[in-house]
């Protein structure tokens, strides 16, 4: 078991399913937040996941898991804000992952593959899921120096703006499939992965 902190990115406003929410639907029998907040239980001590709000129905779906639900003021901003207060929320460490919550495909094999990859090449400041074309994706793994530039973070931006200027310094961990990037935002997503 890992001391390194994951942060389950699971406070966006499902704006695009119709009303449902998609950390509802269930993938295998199970609601997609509860799939993956009990994946990264499997592989650290330290889970942290970021809600709406702490009496959002969401939490609800972590149950009695042993994670640390986070109700973060900048997540009405969007990923920009949920980034940088989750981030700053993080105890003290010396790398922390950050997983977005509308992946069915990723679980605790991916996340403890991309920790393993950090074991092996220690000498970068990102190691990240890919697609096998080597496309980046999630999870992704952060050296704790970079943490000041998170506090830089606003808005909706994401950390795009941090990450690409860090290319160089990113180790791609390339998966089988295109698990790393394949997200659901729409009935329709979740109708054609259920198709599959």
């Amino acid at each position: 078991m890992r001391e390194d902190p994951i942060l389950l990115l699971a406070a966006g406003l499902s704006s695009r399913m119709g009303g449902a929410d998609k950390q509802a639907e269930p993938v295998e029998g199970i609601p997609l937040l509860t799939r993956l907040a009990h994946a990264a239980c499997d592989v650290s001590s330290r889970v942290f996941v970021a809600l709406p709000s702490p009496d959002h129905p969401r939490a609800a779906l972590l149950g009695d898991l042993p994670v640390t639900p986070l109700a973060l003021p900048g997540s009405a901003e969007g990923m920009g804000g949920t980034l940088r207060d989750g981030v700053a929320a993080l105890p003290d460490c010396a790398r922390f992952m950050v997983l977005l919550t509308d992946l069915p495909l990723i679980g605790a094999a991916e996340m403890e593959a991309v920790f393993a990859a950090a074991d092996a090449a220690p000498d970068h400041l990102i190691w990240r899921g890919a697609t096998p074309d080597g496309r980046p994706g999630h999870p992704i793994l952060f050296d704790a120096t970079l943490r000041p530039g998170f506090a830089r973070l606003g808005g909706d931006e994401g950390g795009e703006s941090l990450v690409r200027p860090l290319h160089a310094r990113t180790f791609l961990l390339p998966f089988a499939d295109d698990r790393a990037r394949l997200d659901l935002d729409t009935p329709e997503d979740w109708a054609a992965f259920r198709a599959r």
